[in-house]
């Protein structure tokens, strides 16, 4: 049987005073609003540490590239077999030197080799001729030829060795830039070139003696007879 709401008890104030009001059942109390206003940002979230596993590894050294070589390399290439099956023994050494191909031939074959690389190899400029001394070599003398291929883009280099006194054949008559060429490698290192059409000196007066670009010729002392002569100086120093 239920109980009579009218013989419950009112619970007692928790301080003696007046009793609590009795709870009311049925429809709870609406909550009093919140203030309005400007909404409050969230808090950032934490993001947590990785657990530390020792240092970073690291990154891998770049390769170094290779270093070129150092010096001229043999060279055994198609342009150098055909050298070789024409000419034979003629072609004493092929090696390369930053990607030019250099050929060192006899001497005595110098006119031959050379007209067969204007026609048939089609290096149709002479760009430079000059000359190296080495002086205490038995042949002390680099007769240098720097050719260009117009039709192959490509460069090439023959030397001949000679000794002091020894001519070499004059390339004038396979590459016509060779007239001056010749008269100053005559004049600066003495060397003179059989079938020139006008051997003589270029940048020196005629009566000059000795040859300046020889290792062996005191560029101090000069020509002291020729400069006393036509300056009226003791010294051309």
């Amino acid at each position: 049987m239920a109980e009579d709401p009218k013989n419950q008890k009112l619970p007692e104030s928790p301080a003696g005073g007046e009793p609590a009001p009795p709870a009311v059942s049925g429809t709870p109390s609406e909550a009093k609003p919140e203030p309005t206003g400007p909404a409050k940002p969230a808090p950032p979230a934490t993001v947590s540490a990785p657990p530390a596993t020792g240092a970073p590894p690291r990154p891998a050294a770049p390769t170094a590239p290779k270093a070129p070589p150092i010096g001229p390399a043999a060279l055994d290439n198609d342009l150098v077999k055909r050298y070789r099956a024409r000419f034979g023994e003629a072609v004493r050494e092929a090696t390369e030197d930053r990607k030019q191909a250099i050929l060192v031939v006899d001497l005595a074959r110098l006119l031959e080799i050379a007209q067969y690389t204007r026609d048939e190899e089609k290096f149709d400029l002479l760009t430079d001729l000059t000359a190296v001394d080495w002086p205490k070599r038995e042949k002390r003398f680099d007769i240098v030829l720097n050719l260009y291929s117009f039709a192959h883009n490509t460069r090439l280099r023959i030397k001949a060795h000679a000794a002091d006194g020894e001519k070499a054949p004059s390339m004038t008559g396979v590459w016509p830039t060779a007239n001056w060429l010749e008269r100053e490698v005559y004049d600066m290192f003495g060397i003179e070139f059989a079938g020139h059409p006008n051997l003589k000196r270029i940048l020196l007066p005629e009566e000059w003696q000795g040859f300046p670009l020889r290792k062996d010729y005191d560029i101090l002392k000069q020509d002291d007879e020729w400069v006393k002569k036509n300056l009226g100086i003791e010294s051309g120093q």
